[in-house]
């Protein structure tokens, strides 16, 4: 039994792995269990590793630091990546609105923690640690820690308190933003069931009568020229005959249109056309192929590696094959298949025409479905370095004399969303199946919720059970909900954000991939972590400044 008791308690690369895959293993397991219809999941695996430390079960410091680290940069490299693609869209539409909330949040929970360092007994280095957990940011603790080691040289006393009021109040701020996302959940979500089924799909389909003169004769070309909107027209009706309009199709009087596209621009279209017909052609049980006889409408993968990057527009398949392309799915989103958009490996999509023509123009496309499944590794790794570097450059601020830095989570962050959005450009393949990102998510999250759980583990009760760690609770739970309630209710009521996307901003200014986890459970489609990244990237950046500026001027 000697080698057993060596092989666990013994420091070595064996044991670091044993101990680290217990605590994810028991900590998954756990996490499954439902407290009040909640269950905590992965999360879960942070409060094993907090009990592992505290019985004393330790691995060696540079194995625990490199487990930790390695797995909160892929976890957020991986999320950059998954949400990349739909990331500039978003910021174009509403992340401007997003981020002044999320920036707002920020500096309601900073001017809370100044004021409670003026209000009461605990010095500001303590109050830092406790938001540090509060808001679950490490990149935010490490760089207050440095910022007091350049006040104080030498104090690692308040570098130690301020890491174990970390410890304290992280738990509280994981608990805490999924209490508040439980209550905007019932004041908001309700009432948008309809608008969350609406948004599943983001492109809208309808038939158009045209009854404007002003088109009459005129070619599909010579009507979109001057227009600054993206529509495809799928199929024409004239005198009873179906077609695929090409942009040369001129429209007549009485003609019908199927038109696909962004359902902000259905009135735009009535204006240019004439009047909608009443046919719901976006319900989910039309069979397409059944619209007329001549026409079958069908979905063809992306998977030709030479496709990445290129124009839709430049390919021309419309005029070679007699085809249309109405829509785009990319990462479970539907885009309008306009000239000006790049495709990307794995985009699926719709086309209409005939049978034979789209076999053709599959040829062209890939359409292999097994190609998916190989890995992009290259991207991967490339990224990595890139987010990296990205993070480990100094950024002077005037008037400081200490750099700051984006740090571990901020650039593989940055990077992981350029490389989503504009690889393909650069016809860097770095598409990866939703199975596969969501594999290195949460291999990379639950790796590093270990690392941190048992690195605080071993004073953490001896901290809480205290009058002291009562009152870091106390504090902690607040500098975790009070700020996530003010703009929450603030975003919902006055700005009308919308369920998914203000929980998902919660989340991201709060750097609270657990809380994420849990509000991505409570809708469909990707809109919290879409909204999550939007935020994200300026809101860790913020803190990591504010936290040493914070310090610098105030302790």
């Amino acid at each position: 039994m000697d080698y057993i008791q060596e092989i666990l308690f013994e420091p070595s690369v064996i044991q670091a792995i044993i101990v680290l895959s217990s605590v994810c293993a028991i900590g998954l397991y756990l996490g499954k269990i439902k407290f009040f219809g909640i269950s905590l999941g992965v999360t879960f695996v942070f409060f094993i590793g907090i009990l592992a430390g505290h019985f004393g079960l330790k691995i060696n410091k540079d194995m625990l630091d490199f487990a930790q680290n390695f797995g909160l940069i892929i976890f957020v490299y991986a999320l950059g990546l998954q949400v990349g693609p739909g990331f500039f869209s978003s910021l174009k539409k509403g992340g401007v609105k997003l981020n002044i909330m999320s920036l707002t949040l920020i500096f309601i929970g900073l001017a809370f923690t100044i004021v409670l360092s003026w209000t009461t007994n605990i010095s500001l280095s303590d109050l830092m640690g406790l938001l540090s957990g509060a808001v679950t940011n490490t990149p935010m603790l490490g760089a207050a820690q440095q910022a007091i080691l350049q006040i104080h040289p030498g104090d690692t006393e308040h570098v130690t308190r301020m890491a174990l009021a970390c410890a304290v109040a992280y738990p509280l701020g994981v608990i805490g933003v999924i209490l508040a996302i439980i209550i905007l959940k019932k004041m908001f979500l309700k009432g948008e069931d309809k608008a969350i089924r609406d948004r599943d799909d983001k492109t809208y389909v309808g038939e158009y009568h045209v009854s404007n003169p002003a088109v009459y004769g005129k070619t599909i070309k010579e009507i979109m020229h001057p227009l600054d909107m993206h529509f495809v027209i799928s199929r024409a009706w004239h005198d009873g005959k179906v077609s695929i309009p090409t942009s040369d199709t001129r429209i007549y009087k009485n003609d019908h249109l199927l038109i696909i596209s962004g359902k902000s621009e259905v009135d735009s279209i009535k204006t240019i056309f004439g009047e909608q017909e009443e046919t719901d052609w976006n319900r989910p049980d039309i069979d397409w192929n059944a619209i007329d006889s001549l026409l079958v409408s069908r979905h063809v993968l992306v998977t030709n590696s030479k496709m990445d990057g290129v124009k839709l527009g430049s390919l021309r398949l419309r005029n070679a094959y007699g085809i249309n392309i109405t829509r785009v799915n990319r990462a479970g989103i539907n885009l309008v298949a306009s000239p000006s958009l790049r495709l990307q490996s794995g985009d699926r999509l719709t086309i209409v025409g005939e049978t034979k023509a789209i076999d053709n123009c599959s040829k062209i496309l890939g359409n292999e479905a097994k190609e998916l499944n190989n890995p992009n590794l290259i991207a991967i790794f490339i990224g990595l370095v890139l987010g990296l570097l990205l993070g480990a450059i100094p950024v002077m601020i005037p008037g400081m004399s200490m750099p700051i830095k984006l740090g571990l989570a901020g650039g593989p962050i940055i990077v992981g969303i350029l490389m989503g959005a504009f690889g393909p450009r650069f016809h860097l393949t770095t598409y990866t199946t939703q199975s596969a990102n969501l594999m290195i998510r949460q291999l990379g999250i639950t790796t590093y919720l270990a690392g941190l759980g048992l690195a605080s583990g071993e004073h953490f009760f001896d901290t809480v059970f205290c009058r002291e760690g009562l009152i870091w609770v106390i504090i902690g739970l607040a500098l975790a909900v009070v700020p996530v309630l003010i703009v929450g209710i603030i975003a919902g009521k006055f700005f009308r954000v919308d369920y998914a996307h203000n929980v998902g901003m919660l989340c991201g200014s709060m750097a609270n991939p657990m809380a994420l986890n849990y509000a991505n459970t409570t809708v469909k489609g990707d809109e919290p972590s879409v909204a999550y990244a939007t935020v994200y990237p300026l809101a860790i950046f913020v803190r990591v400044i504010t936290a040493q500026l914070v310090l610098l001027i105030f302790q």
